[in-house]
């Protein structure tokens, strides 16, 4: 039996979850960044829960434009980058973090990376702890069995989350990765791009991220010749 894949948001459901957000959260702010960093960067949830406030800032306290994940926290051990050029993404981050400032005790450099301390995570439990991760093993397609870390508890919220949004079924904690891919290829992105931007090694991999609708095959078959 096939597994059945994440759905995809739509622009009017991404502009509705942003306006939406602060009556469905009781921590928008971080909850809104959660979301971005799988809208507008393709990152995996067991990624954004390894992310460290490091990772986003500089010492200076300047937010990176450019963010590398290192091969440690990324499904496939491979080191990508991801940016945080998009304008909701960094406006977001921002208020987040100013959010931190004021909500958490974490200044311990009132000079350096804003005051919180830099090799903490950057998305904490509401309790404000680090999320657990597991363990888990999945064979490669060369057949070899590698072991990768998964965040079931923000896997999990992240679900519910699109659910109290009232984007209805079929959303999960991936819908953002592949709302990623399907929006970088309706804009024209090559593949190539894409498939770096993702993180994968083979075109194929890609592939199942990416909804293709009706509309577009048909206009793609129009402008064939």
């Amino acid at each position: 039996m096939a597994t059945r894949r994440a759905r995809t948001l739509s622009r009017t459901d991404i502009s509705s979850i942003i306006q939406s957000i602060a009556g469905c959260s009781r921590r928008p702010e971080r909850d809104l960044v959660i979301l971005l960093l799988g809208l507008t960067c393709g990152m995996r949830v067991s990624e954004i829960a390894r992310l460290r406030v490091e990772d986003v800032l500089d010492r200076a306290g300047n937010l990176r434009a450019e963010v590398s994940l290192r091969a440690a926290i990324t499904k496939g051990g491979r080191q990508r980058n991801v940016f945080l050029s998009n304008v909701q993404m960094q406006t977001a981050m921002d208020r987040y973090l100013q959010w931190r400032i004021h909500n958490e005790a974490m200044t311990l450099r009132a000079r350096e990376y804003r005051g919180l301390d830099p090799a903490s995570p950057l998305v904490l439990t509401p309790r404000g702890e680090p999320y657990v991760l597991a363990a888990k093993r999945r064979e490669a397609a060369s057949g070899v069995s590698k072991t990768y870390w998964a965040a079931d508890g923000l896997q999990a919220y992240v679900t519910q989350l699109y659910s109290r949004l009232g984007l209805g079924k079929g959303f999960t904690s991936h819908s953002g990765r592949r709302t990623f891919a399907t929006r970088l290829v309706e804009k024209g992105t090559d593949i190539e791009t894409v498939r770096a931007l993702l993180g994968h090694v083979d075109l194929d991999h890609v592939a199942v991220y990416v909804d293709v609708t009706p509309a577009q095959l048909r206009e793609a078959v129009r402008r064939v010749l």
